[in-house]
């Protein structure tokens, strides 16, 4: 059983996270898919694995020797809910020669490089890509997959070593990887999870978070007779939306740069409801667009009489850098075994969310390391082969070389 193969085991199960984030395993998918992976850990010779009653995998490599530290890796078994995973059709691109990749000659749909640039990078590499009519799955189950081949292979070496601890979450994608983790029971001096990103991708720093309600009521009135009397609760949103910085929105914003994100508006003349997620590495620069929304909602409730707006705020989470900063060893022993292995490390900040987040401030620190998977969350997405590789064996280095 090669990488590859378990690879490509992981990514023929649907594990799509489902629309109900009240319950952890969103989706039952997730479940089946959790004993699986028991069945598979077991057959490599992962000791104590089990699943527990929210769909979390748990399993440890015993010490060879004593005084090591414990370290835990942890990846994340759901598929984002943005599009299907099920039915996934991978096919290798053997020795990539840069151009564009007909995914689906039927369907006309092509990775184009003047679309994907990053894709020219990997001239001569071996390609993981769709049909074209999913999404791939490396995000994350190319974690999976290099988590339990570095496993694998120390089982299989007489190479001296502590204890491992290994972890596979569901629900990661809506948020809720970390909800019912077991921290305590993990009893990890430290982790990392192996969750997307470049080869040489080393993250400990990521958005500071929170999710913005905004219920607009109107007042219908028969349009032939509406003038001074309706207010039209659409109109408002759009007054609303249109007051908040333009150029503060992911398709305009990179690097430590926040946003507010409109990701879903419904309504009606009597009610309008627009669901912002906001997003900023600075926690005060965070909450000054919070209160942008607070201040904006107050405005327009002065205006019309009948105080059409309501925001309702609520915090996702925080940036792990607060809990990293005083264990740097981590992040330095990381950079080492890359560099061990000829990998040039690429320190960046996250435009997002990961479960290594909410665990480090559960006393679990926890930054990121790369699984070669790009272009997530898309029917575009495609994993390195060579480089899934080379993590694994960064994975074995950070593993050896602690302690």
């Amino acid at each position: 059983m090669s990488l590859l193969d378990i690879f490509l085991d992981c990514v023929s199960y649907d594990t799509k996270s489902g629309d109900n984030p009240d319950v952890v395993p969103s989706s039952e998918k997730q479940r089946s898919f959790a004993y699986h992976l028991q069945d598979v850990m077991k057959e490599i010779g992962i000791s104590d694995v089990f699943v527990d009653e929210h769909a979390y995998v748990y399993g440890r490599i015993p010490a060879t020797v004593e005084g090591r530290k414990t370290i835990g890796f942890i990846a994340h078994m759901d598929t984002s809910p943005e599009i299907s995973g099920e039915n996934v059709k991978p096919r290798l691109v053997e020795n990539y020669d840069v151009g564009d990749i007909v995914l689906n000659q039927e369907l006309n749909i092509i990775t184009k490089v003047k679309d994907f640039p990053n894709i020219a990078r990997h001239k001569g590499k071996t390609l993981i890509v769709t049909d074209g009519t999913t999404l791939l799955g490396c995000d994350d189950k190319g974690g999976i997959a290099i988590i339990l081949q570095a496993a694998k292979e120390i089982i299989e070496s007489d190479i001296p070593h502590g204890e491992i601890k290994i972890a596979f979450t569901p629900d990661e994608e809506i948020g809720n990887g970390p909800a019912f983790f077991d921290v305590k029971g993990f009893a990890a001096d430290y982790a990392y999870t192996v969750d997307g990103g470049s080869l040489g991708e080393l993250e400990y720093e990521n958005f500071n978070a929170a999710s913005a309600k905004v219920t607009v009521k109107g007042r219908s009135v028969h349009p032939g007779g509406a003038k001074n009397k309706m207010i039209n609760s659409m109109t408002v949103a759009m007054e609303f939306a249109s007051m908040l910085p333009k150029n503060e929105v992911p398709e305009h914003t990179e690097g430590y740069e926040g946003f507010s994100h409109l990701v879903s508006i419904n309504g009606d003349i009597e009610t309008t409801v627009m669901d912002y997620i906001i997003r900023d590495h600075d926690l005060d620069l965070l909450n000054k667009k919070i209160d942008r929304f607070n201040k904006i909602a107050e405005y327009l409730n002065d205006k019309y009489e009948i105080k059409p707006i309501t925001v309702e705020i609520k915090n996702s989470y925080y940036n792990m850098k607060e809990k990293i900063l005083p264990n740097m060893f981590i992040i330095d022993q990381a950079k080492k075994a890359m560099l061990k292995n000829g990998v040039e490390p690429i320190i960046i900040p996250i435009r997002g969310g990961t479960d290594g987040a909410q665990l480090s401030f559960m006393g679990l620190p926890c930054p990121n390391i790369c699984t070669a998977g790009e272009n997530a969350h898309g029917r575009y997405e495609f994993a390195v082969l060579d480089d899934m590789i080379k993590i694994k064996d960064i994975v074995k280095t950070i593993i050896y070389d602690a302690k």
